[in-house]
């Protein structure tokens, strides 16, 4: 954007400046409409003080755009709910859309975690798939906001959207290339299986959080995790899984 006190321009007079800068503060608010960033992200906090201001505007963003969605959400609605002025923001966040994509990144660093909690010292990779699918949706329980923070950052972020589910297929994807190679699972595709599996994790958080499932998280795993050893061939009279 240009500066409006760039060197060399002259001062507009009469009608045809006023009508010239209000053509300016009309494209100033179609930019801003549009999501972009006039500035780039403001410093992270360097003091433990300031990190955990930092953090109850993270907490308080996760719950009013969670409940509100991102158009509907405002700064100020969310630095009430942090208890905070409203210039506090702007300390830690340069936009909404700052603290949105934060969010995002935030959600894919604690789950990963979590699942990576969950999963370690666990040898086999199918044990390791049902533990990881229930730390996932026990997760997802938990923070219902951030799960649909990421369902729209499709729209509001996309590459915050894009990076969050690339970042989780890699990870997945070398897992099971290492478990294929390891002969605990069949050869095949790992790119591929990786979102399948991410698939049904997703579609299982939506039905819970989104449709309101009364089905237990211990019901789900249960389900998904014996489709997933098994598929849906029916079982022959040999008790190999296959018909």
């Amino acid at each position: 954007m240009s500066n409006p006190k760039e060197t060399g321009s002259r001062p507009e007079k009469g009608a045809a400046g006023s009508s010239r800068s209000r053509a300016k503060s009309a494209v100033a608010a179609q930019t801003a409409a549009a999501g972009r960033r006039p500035e780039p992200a403001a410093p992270k906090p360097k003091t433990a003080r300031g990190e955990a201001t930092r953090r109850a505007i993270l907490s308080a963003a996760e719950r009013v755009i969670g409940e509100q969605g991102f158009n509907e959400a405002s700064i100020g609605s969310i630095t009430r709910e942090a208890g905070v002025a409203q210039g506090t923001f702007y300390i830690y966040f340069a936009s909404k859309d700052d603290v949105f994509s934060e969010l995002v990144a935030d959600m894919g660093r604690m789950l990963r975690h979590a699942i990576s909690e969950a999963t370690a010292g666990i040898a086999d990779r199918l044990d390791a798939e049902r533990a990881g699918l229930h730390a996932f949706l026990t997760f997802v329980a938990a923070h219902p906001e951030l799960y649909r923070i990421v369902q729209e950052a499709q729209f509001v972020d996309h590459k915050a959207y894009l990076a969050y589910f690339r970042t989780f297929a890699e990870g997945y994807r070398e897992g099971l290339a290492l478990a294929a190679e390891n002969g605990d699972i069949r050869p095949g595709d790992a790119d591929i299986r990786a979102w399948a599996l991410m698939g049904i994790a997703r579609s299982l958080g939506e039905y819970s959080v989104v449709f309101g499932s009364a089905a237990s998280i211990d019901e789900m795993v249960d389900t998904a995790h014996e489709m997933i050893v098994h598929g849906l061939a029916a079982v022959s009279d040999r008790g190999d899984g296959h018909a």
